[in-house]
């Protein structure tokens, strides 16, 4: 599913108009870029958790070069923790 089709299932389910839904998404994305840009964490009990975790630099191989080493920079990538309620689903 991509985000048009979550913007309709959600005004189908709902009862919203689109362009509603669509602002309520693009506000939970900006809320939740924003937080883990700031070091925080989000958690939707039951859902799961997003949060920011921090890869150190490290020396990788050129997929080019196989030979070849390179310095691989340090970044900062999100990450999303499954909660219970949501891996219980998908058990069933």
């Amino acid at each position: 599913m991509n985000k048009p089709e979550l913007i309709n299932a959600i005004a189908e389910k709902t009862a919203l108009e689109k362009n509603q839904v669509e602002k309520m998404l693009s506000v939970f994305e900006d809320i939740v870029t924003d937080t883990l840009k700031s070091g925080g964490e989000v958690t939707l009990t039951g859902f799961g958790t997003f949060s920011a975790k921090h890869r150190g630099a490290r020396m990788g191989v050129n997929p080019q070069n196989p030979s070849e080493k390179i310095q691989i920079a340090a970044v900062t990538v999100p990450k999303f923790k499954a909660g219970k309620t949501l891996k219980d689903a998908l058990k069933k």
